[in-house]
């Protein structure tokens, strides 16, 4: 497995996050719930390359 796509998973997490937690804070929910989203993708992403280096 490649680190950028550990590195783009982790990435993805951490910004997600801060938009979340940046959107709650100004009111903003539509843009928290992309925050989210963003969030669980990239929860997923390393969820993928976690089974990949189980099986690799």
């Amino acid at each position: 497995m490649g680190t950028a796509e550990k590195a783009k998973a982790e990435m993805e997490r951490v910004a997600g996050r801060a938009v979340k937690k940046a959107a709650h804070a100004l009111g903003k929910e539509t843009l928290a719930a992309k925050g989210a989203a963003l969030e669980a993708r990239g929860n997923a992403r390393r969820i993928k390359e976690k089974g990949k280096d189980a099986f690799g």
